[in-house]
Formats: structure tokens, sequence, C-alpha cells
């Protein structure tokens, strides 16, 4: 009897699962980016960062997280320029390396207006 009642209990618990919305530790999880042009690549390195920061700020406060860590997660470059590049950013033009941080994962390219243009992305995870 007891063995019936904990998979009957184990199933009532599964159906809430899907009922209610209720999601796995992994899905309070968001993935953001940031695209920033300068005319050096040190500040579009900088400048997409602090906007990809920015914007894991906005999330928090947006899913009313307390706190949140960010991991680094590559992206493809973002060309501003969509109807000049609009299959991405072309090899020829994608600068290397690539700059990885714990937090930040930057591509940067040779713009097509501007000299450099970086894109950055994070993983930003909350409770």
């Amino acid at each position: 009897m007891r063995g019936i009642l904990a998979k009957v209990w184990g199933l009532i618990c599964v159906a809430g699962f899907f009922l209610f919305g209720l999601q796995p530790a992994e899905a309070g999880c968001e993935l953001v980016t940031a695209t920033h042009s300068a005319p050096t690549r040190v500040k579009a390195v900088q400048t997409s960062q602090a906007l990809a920061l920015q914007s894991a700020y906005n999330v928090q406060r947006k899913r009313g997280w307390s706190s949140v860590t960010l991991s680094a997660r590559p992206v493809a470059g973002d060309p501003f320029w969509k109807a000049v590049r609009p299959n991405g950013v072309p090899p020829r033009a994608k600068l290397q390396p690539d700059i990885v941080t714990a937090q930040f994962y930057t591509t940067c390219f040779r713009g097509v207006v501007v000299p450099f243009v970086c894109t950055t992305g994070s993983s930003v995870c909350g409770q």
C-alpha cells in the first residue's frame, strides 16, 4: 500500500510540475547580447561588455531576482548594416582572437562605416 501511495504522490508531483508551469532551475537563465561600435577595438569591447552588464541588470529587475551570475556564452557578431551584410559578418571582417572572460564572450569585427564593432554574449542566471 505504501509503495502505491508513493507512486501516486510522485505522479501528482510530476503532473503539477507540468500543469502549473514550474520550470527546472536551469530555466532561470537568459542569454543577453550587446553590440557596440567604436574607433578602437578596446573601446568597442569595453562598451559592448558594459551594455551586456546593463542588460543583465534589466533582466534581474524584470524577473525580480535578488542576485544574478553571468557566464560567458559565444554569440555571432551582429552587424548594424544588415542590408550590406544580410548573411552576418563575413570571415574576412572577423578579428581574432575573441575576448573571453568568466562573464563575457566578445566577438569583434571590422564595421562597414565604423572601424570596430564588437558583440558580447553572456548567460544571466538569477535567484
